[in-house]
């Protein structure tokens, strides 16, 4: 029987999930009688701040939102932009006879689902409706099959979101009070930070070591075709049978690791290379071993974040916003999951498009299965594979953009899991000869040939580095024989130099955090914008950067907060977190030690009465004691950190760089005790491991601070010129007595430089001119003023609330009243400015296949196709910006979908209001009658309302809340 005939029998259903597009998709396959509404996300929520906390709590509970004394419990709240949603979801249960609880199956989505039923208060039966694709069959056996809340992943979330509310509301105070105002820290979030500054630490460490080797090019002497080369290259391998070191035989620093590998200079290179001028070479070995590779697993959210950032440049928060678009529309399964399992609609689907398309002689006897890779990987969702019993091909979806790219990806990926293995051979070939100096060379040549491709026609895999050969990649190598005779046609010298470790992409710190086991797969994108968003690291290209502010929060986090920031303490707290999802512990005693201390889950200490002593929780907390100990006390206990000394980090030469209030400078030190030495700012986007001692050296050597220029005439006061974080800019220095605050304050004479001065070559002339702006030209024939101003836009003129933009900046001191009225004298020109030429062409995008340009706007630079526009960030440069980072900008700002346009709605809204008035008039007289009917059944309502109030609020006075409503 089909949902709707069901329907129409048990009477009216309510569904509801969390957006309002899926809502869209799921309604179209029910019947009339279900009403489908989203819930807009999470509707409760413990508050953001102590002004949202009802007036019943008090002290640290106002503080927290949780109440670390009784039990942890959290107080929740009604989001306030969610009151009206859910008074609409209340209006609509109200007249429904079932309520279907369809919000996603993870932890995520319980949790919504349990936070509906406390709020909404049902009388009527509640299913939970759970499905992993929006499918007709899908939706449809969801309605026919529900099943109860699980309340083991409610708890297991609420945990969480305690756990990560009291880390964060408790370190936080902390690097406001020695670091910065509005830093946070977080659970996962401090340690991704920690991740990205140990690599520039190892950067900024790291000392390169150059190396030399040669390559040779060997001629078999045959007429050669594309199955069998005349020419190859080697590379040196060996000199009198010591390996020739590569850059795996350095040290980080430089140093060479064994004496028994030969370290060639440049002088021992070219002159081995000249001795080998003449030298005749046969081949010494020919070793040829079978190749076999097998395909990939199906997607989870990680690996699909990392493919994504590879092959289409998208970052994680893009490839999670599309990917949700898709899921929504019903175009592919859950996209955050742990598994790589599919189902068993799936894997016939997967393998009749591989018969399909491919031909039998690539679809494996039997199907291909995956073991799960992640560590207690909960969540019982699929791989991330297309939607259905029958995979429509990208073509057939009529997907276009980054939507189409996306799920071109996620289809090839799984049709490859399901085709047989890629299967071929390595060769490796051997050369040697001796030198006109009588020293042996061997050289070394590997090559590999697919003599059957399997899942590589459908699926290649890429790589984090953009220099490493793809699986797929033939490498011919002629076909020899041990004895056979060579000529080299040339040898070469070639130097090297070892390379710093590369900086994390978002692809590669996604791996990384994966393989450590911390946080769970489905929150790195946020983690990763988050980081981005405060400012603790920007990118460059795709490399993210950590700034020198997250230097600072970092240093204070390892010496203070060190279990904190562990790695292996953070996934232990994972491990403990997926131990109380699967009801193997409790949540309020673990909650308990993580933030009193050990002592509080002693004998008797797990009542929720408050905990005794705390003595040692610092330990625990930071020493080699328990992986849980007490925060509480760790935060508290400040008197230790001494601010200026985790700001600071030694440059070299008695220079030391600062992260200030107002960002990072550099400082070279005095002898005098308490005087401050020369500083000068350095750029905020900066990259650490740059800023060295030569660097440092020319910050300071640049002229900076105030530059006198003299004295005021009219005041008495003297003039100066200083370069300011917002640019150069000219003032007066008031007299030490000049009130600075309250209603007598006094605010000192400013005014911006123009484009073509600067504080070392402005003169005293110039900054009076440019204070005494803004300049009165004159008045018009109404007696209006009109006045010559430079604004943000650049230089314009005013009058009253009409203002015309001027040509050049010198024109507010040269134009006349004449010259002014006649620019008012003429239409204000209402359309846009002749386009200004682009700053810099990047290529073409490949998603929309259009030119990308950076342009100029009123708001900064910013990246464009002609369709799209995307906004510079605040660590994106005009002049190093790389096609690449264009392209994900693009990308980004596609995901997001267009701008909402609320004042045209509001417009549209009165309108229509307006409009429709008369009729509701006309309309009022027959609802009078009905309106009596309801009256009378709202008295009723209204005095059992007021009776069950009286004997709820008797019963429940001598209680404290368990979860606020």
């Amino acid at each position: 029987m089909s949902p709707t005939s069901e329907t129409a029998q048990g009477g009216r259903r309510l569904v509801i999930v969390e957006s309002p597009a899926k809502a869209k998709t799921i309604k179209g396959y029910l019947g009339p009688g279900y009403v489908v509404e989203a819930s807009v996300g999470h509707i409760r929520d413990l508050p953001n701040g102590a002004a949202e906390v009802p007036d019943q709590y008090t002290g640290e509970v106002r503080r927290l939102g949780v109440d670390v004394e009784h039990d942890f419990q959290p107080v929740y709240v009604v989001n306030a932009d969610k009151k009206s949603q859910v008074r609409k979801l209340k209006e609509l249960l109200a007249d429904s006879d079932e309520l279907f609880l369809a919000t996603d199956e993870d932890r995520e989505g319980e949790a919504i689902a349990w936070h509906l039923q406390q709020v909404l208060k049902p009388k009527v039966p509640v299913r939970r409706m759970v499905f992993h694709e929006i499918t007709k069959d899908a939706i449809r056996a969801a309605v026919a099959n529900p099943r109860e809340l699980n309340q083991r992943l409610v708890d297991a979330q609420e945990t969480r979101r305690i756990l990560d509310r009291l880390y964060g509301y408790e370190v936080s105070p902390v690097l406001w009070k020695k670091v910065m105002r509005g830093l946070s820290a977080g659970r996962v979030q401090s340690v991704a930070t920690r991740l990205v500054v140990e690599r520039e630490r190892d950067r900024i460490a790291f000392r390169s070591a150059e190396y030399w080797d040669l390559t040779g090019v060997f001629a078999t002497g045959r007429a050669g075709d594309t199955s069998d080369p005349g020419t190859f290259g080697a590379r040196l391998t060996a000199v009198d049978g010591r390996r020739v070191a590569q850059g795996r035989d350095f040290t980080s620093t430089g140093q060479l690791k064994g004496a028994q590998v030969l370290h060639l200079d440049e002088a021992g290179a070219r002159g081995l290379a000249t001795a080998l001028a003449d030298t005749a070479f046969t081949v010494r070995s020919v070793e040829s071993k079978p190749y076999r590779r097998s395909p990939y697993a199906p997607f989870r959210t990680t690996t699909l974040q990392q493919e994504a950032s590879r092959k289409l440049g998208f970052g994680a928060k893009a490839t999670m916003q599309v990917a949700q678009k898709l899921y929504e529309n019903g175009f592919i399964t859950y996209m955050r999951t742990d598994s790589t399992t599919l189902s068993e609609t799936a894997v016939a689907a997967a393998r009749a498009q591989v018969t399909q398309l491919y031909g039998a002689d690539f679809l494996p006897d039997k199907p291909r299965t995956y073991a799960g890779k992640v560590k207690n990987a909960q969540e019982a969702h699929e791989a991330i594979r297309p939607s259905g019993d029958r995979f429509r091909t990208p073509a057939e979806t009529g997907l276009t953009g980054d939507q189409f790219r996306l799920y071109e990806l996620i289809w090839k990926r799984t049709v490859a899991s399901q085709m047989k293995d890629a299967v071929g051979n390595s060769v490796t070939v051997k050369i040697g000869g001796r030198a006109s100096d009588g020293r042996d060379a061997e050289f070394s040549a590997s090559g590999k040939t697919i003599t059957f491709h399997g899942f590589m026609k459908a699926y290649v895999e890429g790589a984090d580095d953009p220099n490493a050969e793809l699986d797929d990649r033939e490498r011919r190598l002629p076909q020899v024989a041990e004895g056979d005779r060579l000529a080299a046609q040339e040898i070469t010298a070639d130097g090297h130099a070892t390379k710093p470790p590369a900086r994390y992409t978002e692809a590669s710190l996604v791996k990384e955090l994966e393989e450590r086991e911390i946080g769970r797969p489905s929150t790195y994108a946020s983690i990763i914008g988050t980081i981005l968003d405060r400012g603790y690291v920007f990118k460059k290209g795709t490399a993210l950067v950590p700034s020198f502010l997250s230097f600072a929060v970092v240093n204070l986090l390892e010496k203070h907060f060190g279990r904190l920031v562990d790695y292996d303490f953070t996934a232990k707290m994972e491990d403990d977190l997926d131990r109380i999802a699967r009801g193997e512990a409790q949540a309020v005693p673990w909650l308990k030690r993580f933030y009193f201390g050990e002592s509080a889950t002693e004998p008797g200490a797990e009542s929720g009465a408050a905990p005794g002593a705390v003595g040692g929780a610092a330990d625990a907390g930071n020493g080699d004691g328990d992986h849980l100990g007490g925060l509480k006390d760790l935060v508290t206990d400040l008197g230790a950190i001494d601010a200026r000394e985790i700001s600071s980090f030694p440059v070299g030469d008695g220079i030391v760089l600062r992260v200030g209030r107002y960002g990072p400078y550099v400082e070279r030190a005095t002898e005098a005790e308490g005087a401050t030495g020369q500083r000068a700012d350095v750029p905020d986007d900066l990259p650490p491991d740059e800023l060295t001692v030569e660097y440092a050296e020319e910050l300071l050597a640049k002229p900076s601070g105030d530059f006198e220029l003299g004295t005021d005439p009219a005041t008495g006061r003297k003039i100066v010129a200083k370069d300011g974080r917002y640019g150069p800019y000219v003032t007066e220095v008031l007299p030490e007595d000049t009130p600075k605050t309250g209603k007598n304050a006094v605010k000192p004479r400013t005014a911006s430089l123009f484009k073509s001065m600067s504080p070392d070559t402005v003169t005293l002339e110039d900054a009076l001119r440019l204070m005494s702006l803004p300049r009165v030209v004159g008045t018009d024939a109404e007696g209006v003023e009109i006045t010559a101003q430079n604004g943000r836009y650049g230089p314009y003129l005013k009058k009253g609330t009409d203002s015309r933009s001027l040509e050049s900046e010198e024109q507010l001191f040269t134009i006349t009243l004449d010259q002014a009225l006649a620019i008012y004298a003429q239409p204000k020109q209402r359309g846009r400015a002749a386009a200004k030429p682009p700053l810099k062409e990047l290529g073409t995008d490949p998603v929309s296949e259009r030119p990308v340009v950076v342009k100029d706007g009123r708001f900064g630079p910013y990246v464009t196709d002609g369709e799209t526009n995307a906004t510079l960030r605040r660590d994106d440069d005009v002049e190093t910006i790389t096609p690449e980072r264009g392209y994900e900008l693009l990308a980004e700002k596609r995901a997001k979908g267009p701008a909402k346009k609320t004042a045209k709605k509001a417009a549209a809204k009165k309108t229509t209001t307006a409009k429709t008035t008369a009729a509701k008039k006309t309309t009022t007289a027959k609802k009078t009658a009905a309106k009596k009917t309801t009256a009378a059944k709202k008295t009723t309502a209204a005095k059992k309302t007021a009776a069950k109030k009286t004997a709820t609020a008797a019963k429940a006075a001598p209680k404290p809340a368990a979860k606020a409503d």
